[in-house]
């Protein structure tokens, strides 16, 4: 771990109440979120955020691997939810995701079912949310957020056109540390919101780029064809199928244009 003008340039400009009073910056990492874990285990402080410039196994969902070279923003924030905020969190998280990159470039993203941001249909961000829990106690979440800020053409090619970085999509240099800062003090508020009993799941809801529209959902080693019709109070897809049953899905990996559409 080391200091930086990354980080001390966060702490000058940054007013929250809970996320970020603890920033711990690390030029190389395997991982921000078994980082963040780590700090937890080890009594850290709710809003503590890991940081790194380089993570050699940074990972997504299901275990796949985030593709982490230096230039972008890998953050995982440590927080300590009640049961019930803590089915906010994905919610936050992505609402936060979402107003950050709006506030700081100008782009308007929209979120593809559960927790991927995206730009032109092209993914700009991600978030997975890993919890330890003892019987219905909550002992600490993790809350990860990958944001490309840049990628080069290669990478590009290499992940098949289907993800883009903050500059390529507004055409102009994009301060990273700027949208760091705004990210969370759009966490800090967000989840403070929450906690008080104001959710953003309307917000949320209304960027859902998977609504309305007929998509193949797979999970393990099951799919369903539907029409995402909309999501439950905790933020669960609801799938209305070809027979006119209502599927609650509460993980999977969607794709937005199913069979048939």
């Amino acid at each position: 771990m080391s200091t930086n003008p990354v980080s001390a340039a966060l702490r000058s400009g940054l007013f929250t109440r809970t996320v970020g009073k603890r920033i711990l910056y690390f030029q190389e990492l395997s991982s921000t979120m078994d980082e963040a874990a780590r700090q937890a285990e080890d009594g850290a402080e709710e809003g503590t955020v890991v940081v790194a410039e380089i993570q050699h196994a940074g990972r997504g969902r299901f275990g796949r691997t985030w593709v982490s070279t230096t230039g972008n923003l890998y953050l995982s924030v440590v927080f300590r939810p009640t049961p019930s905020l803590l089915a906010q969190l994905n919610v936050v998280a992505g609402v936060a995701v979402v107003r950050a990159i709006r506030k700081t470039t100008g782009l308007s993203p929209r979120i593809k079912w559960p927790n991927d941001v995206l730009v032109g249909g092209k993914k700009v961000a991600g978030i997975l949310v890993e919890t330890v829990a003892e019987g219905s106690e909550v002992c600490y979440s993790v809350v990860g957020i990958g944001i490309n800020i840049t990628l080069g053409d290669a990478q590009i090619a290499a992940l098949n056109g289907q993800a883009t970085g903050l500059e390529q999509a507004a055409g102009r240099t994009v301060a990273r540390a700027g949208v760091l800062r705004q990210l969370l003090m759009d966490l800090d508020s967000l989840y403070l919101q929450s906690a008080a009993g104001k959710s953003p799941q309307p917000e949320w809801q209304a960027l859902l780029e998977t609504l309305g529209q007929r998509i193949q959902v797979t999970w393990r080693d099951e799919t369903w064809v539907g029409r995402a019709e909309g999501v439950d109070s905790t933020g669960n897809l609801l799938l209305r199928l070809a027979d006119g049953n209502l599927v609650t899905m509460t993980a999977g990996d969607v794709s937005l244009n199913g069979p048939g559409a």
